[in-house]
């Protein structure tokens, strides 16, 4: 009898110990929200993607396109630029874009800068001629 109490025993000490000394199950983090844009179309030339919103940054990610090379007219470049939930711009650094696409489709990633708590409640993306000169731009709310 003393043995098979002192298995017993030992099954529930080996089990117990099994079960304290494993890892505890981790948390989820939460997904980050992604909002697809466009596209946003000027003529021939347009820009698509999507919106990763984090607390302080979003990332813009998708492809643009420019018909011509003819001229830095005819380039193509995506901004975004960030807002908080009372429409105001967050700032100088709440803007950034992409690289110059003249003549051909590329495809771009870049983060905007959005350092209020949350993050922004509104990027405004925009098509621009490659000079600074915004040609169409389309506002993408937080989910």
């Amino acid at each position: 009898m003393q043995t098979h109490l002192a298995a017993a025993l030992g099954s529930v000490v080996l089990t117990a110990g099994t079960l304290l000394g494993a890892p505890a199950a981790s948390a989820q983090v939460a997904d980050y929200p992604v909002t697809p844009y466009g596209p946003i179309t000027v003529g021939n030339t347009w820009t698509t993607g999507t919106i990763t919103w984090y607390n302080r940054s979003v990332v813009v990610t998708g492809t643009h396109k420019s018909v011509s090379a003819a001229g830095p007219e005819y380039c193509r470049r995506t901004w975004a630029y960030t807002y908080n939930a009372a429409g105001e711009k967050l700032g100088s650094a709440g803007s950034a874009s992409s690289d110059t696409a003249c003549g051909t489709s590329k495809n771009f990633s870049f983060q905007v800068p959005a350092d209020v708590p949350g993050g922004a409640a509104l990027v405004r993306v925009c098509l621009d001629d490659g000079n600074l000169r915004d040609l169409l731009c389309k506002p993408v709310w937080r989910p």
